[in-house]
Order: structure tokens, then sequence, then C-alpha cells
């Protein structure tokens, strides 16, 4: 099971960091990828963390801005959002991929529920 936490409203150039808990299971083991879609858009991926040699990947949208990283102790990965924009409101999901990882939604075999991020002054 994932567990998505740490939306929340934020102004407009501010900073905000969501978290992504696992339980049962090991993220190190598993590529964890973080989703974002906003209302009336389709979802898309951010950022992940590759299952292979621990890669970190971006979409260019947040590059620069957005920055991933795991806890292997807590169990956790987190995206820790930079100069944060209003149209990086959106709901964040969080998921676990067997396989190699990518930005692609259908890589994914476990999500969590999302968490909603609202920038906006």
């Amino acid at each position: 099971q994932l567990q998505a936490s740490g939306g929340g409203l934020v102004q407009p150039g501010g900073s905000l960091r969501v978290s992504c808990a696992a339980s049962g299971f090991t993220l190190e083991h598993y590529a964890i990828g973080w989703f974002r879609q906003a209302p009336g858009k389709e979802r898309e991926g951010v950022s992940y963390i590759s299952s292979s040699d621990g890669a970190l990947y971006y979409a260019d949208s947040v590059k620069g801005r957005f920055t991933i990283s795991r806890d292997n102790a807590k169990n956790t990965v987190y995206l820790q959002m930079n100069s944060l924009k209003p149209e990086d409101t959106a709901v964040y999901y969080c998921a676990a991929s067997s396989w190699l990882g990518s930005l692609n939604t259908w890589d994914y075999n476990y999500w969590g529920q999302g968490t909603q991020v609202t920038v906006s002054s």
C-alpha cells in the first residue's frame, strides 16, 4: 500500500514537499514515480526513480524546480517542489513499478491515493 501526504495550499513561488510512504513492501526494490492530474486533464508523469540504478528523471515542466528523493530507512519517497507555479496545481499521486520505471502511467502497477496541491495567491 502506498500513502501520499503533504499536499496543501501554497502561494506562487513557494515550496512544498509531498511524501509517499509504503507499507507491505520495500520501495527500494521498485521504480517509484510521481504523477499529477489537474481538473479536466490526463494524468501526467512528473518524476521517477529508476529501479535499476536509482537514477532520477524529471518532466521538462518541472526540471530544475522539483527534486525526487528516497529514504530507504523510512521506506518513503519524497517530492520536493520549489518555485511553484499556478499550473502545478493538481492532485499528486505516487506509484510503484515492478519494472525499470518511466513517466508513463501504464508502467506502474501499484498506486496510492492522491494528495491535493494548490498553488494560488
